[in-house]
C-alpha cells in the first residue's frame, strides 16, 4: 500500500499510421494528441517532504516528450517494420522513461534513497479508451497507459 503518490503530465503531438489490415482512416498518416501522465508511489517522504526528485523526472519525462513530439512514429528505429499501435507505443515510451531515471539499482529512490515505486504513467489519444503496460523488472512495479 503506498501513502503517497506524485504525477506529472505532459502533452504532445504525433504522427503515426497502421498497416497489416483494414482499420480505414488509421491507415492514412494522421496525427493524435497524446497526453502523458507519469504517477510515482511511495510509502514515506525524504528528510525535505519529498517523495522524489521531480525536477529530474520531469526532465527526463520532457526529454521523451521533445523526442517525439511532431515526429511520424512509423519513421523512428524503434518501429521499424511494427505497426506504432497505441499498446506499443505505451510499452516502448515506459521503457524509455525508466531506462532513463537514474541507474538501475537507484531507479526511483528519493533523495533520502528511500525506494519509490513506479504507478501509472498514463499518454491516451482521447479521452474514451486508453491501453495500460505493465512492466515488473527486478522489484520494481512499472505500469505505463496510453
Amino acid at each position: 500500500m503506498h501513502n503517497y503518490t506524485l504525477a506529472v503530465k505532459r502533452d504532445f503531438v504525433a504522427r503515426h499510421y497502421l498497416f497489416g489490415g483494414d482499420w480505414g482512416a488509421e491507415n492514412q498518416l494522421h496525427s493524435h494528441h497524446y497526453q502523458v501522465e507519469v504517477q510515482l508511489e511511495g510509502r514515506t517522504l525524504d528528510q525535505h517532504g519529498y517523495l522524489v526528485d521531480i525536477v529530474a523526472v520531469e526532465a527526463h519525462l520532457e526529454e521523451l516528450v521533445v523526442y517525439y513530439r511532431d515526429q511520424t512514429l512509423n519513421d523512428l528505429p524503434e518501429f521499424a517494420g511494427l505497426n506504432p499501435s497505441i499498446e506499443r507505443f505505451a510499452r516502448l515510451f515506459c521503457q524509455s522513461l525508466w531506462g532513463r531515471i537514474s541507474e538501475p539499482s537507484a531507479r526511483l529512490r528519493s533523495k533520502s534513497g528511500k525506494t519509490t515505486s513506479p504507478g501509472p504513467l498514463t499518454a491516451r489519444h482521447g479521452s474514451a479508451c486508453w491501453p495500460a503496460h505493465l512492466w515488473q523488472p527486478g522489484h520494481h512495479f512499472r505500469r505505463l497507459h496510453l
